[in-house]
């Protein structure tokens, strides 16, 4: 039978991608909208694109914060994607400073100090490794499976900043630097970059988390 998979529709994500990607992988993606529909999922999935504080704004119009965090709290699993995975966190400083839904310890902040004259360009797009870091395992994770040096597909111009290590569970390397690509905490993980566009390994994260 396959598996049911609530895709959180608030405006803010790229919803039919990730519900195909999830058919691709014999699931049943359905979208919800309300308060009891989150509560009511089995596994929920929290995409986003677009800047942070428009985002948590459309979480607060639709009265979807607390009942996020009480899905959270009864140790369902939830996925974040992109924008989603930052939600998770704290604080973001992207265009002034926002709350998020602090299920994972941390800040979200920009991926390269502005006005530089020098650097990598931001917003990162494109296709980079993953990489385990010292004493992280990925075995019954969304990478159980997955080989180190792994291709992922991003898209953004800030990321997640975990305060506790043990929260980031994948990086991937930025202007030299280890840079979160997955963060995550008991029943919540949050990818930074896009499974639903990174192909092959993208589709076995997915069939990963469904097994979680």
């Amino acid at each position: 039978m396959s598996r049911r998979v609530a895709v959180l529709d608030y405006g803010r994500g790229n919803l039919f991608s990730v519900a195909r990607a999830f058919e691709r992988v014999d699931a049943e993606p359905y979208f919800v909208r309300t308060a009891e529909t989150v509560l009511g999922a089995d596994a929920l999935v929290l995409p986003g694109v677009g800047a942070f504080g428009d985002a948590i704004d459309a979480l607060a119009r639709d009265a979807l914060i607390e009942p996020v965090i009480e899905y959270v709290a009864s140790g369902r699993p939830l996925l974040g994607i992109c924008l989603g995975a930052q939600l998770l966190l704290d604080v973001s400083v992207e265009l002034g400073e926002h709350r998020g839904l602090g299920v994972i310890p941390g800040r979200v902040e920009r991926l390269a100090p502005q006005g530089r004259a020098q650097g990598p360009k931001v917003p990162n797009v494109g296709w980079a490794r993953l990489k385990r870091p010292e004493g992280a395992s990925w075995t019954g994770t969304i990478l159980d499976g997955i080989d180190q040096g792994t291709y992922a597909y991003f898209v953004h111009s800030f990321h997640p900043v975990p305060a506790r290590s043990e929260h980031v569970l994948a990086c991937q390397i930025f202007d030299d630097e280890a840079s979160a690509a997955i963060v995550a905490r008991d029943n919540v993980v949050g990818c930074q970059f896009h499974p639903e566009k990174s192909g092959e390994a993208g589709q076995r994260m997915l069939a990963a988390w469904l097994r979680t």
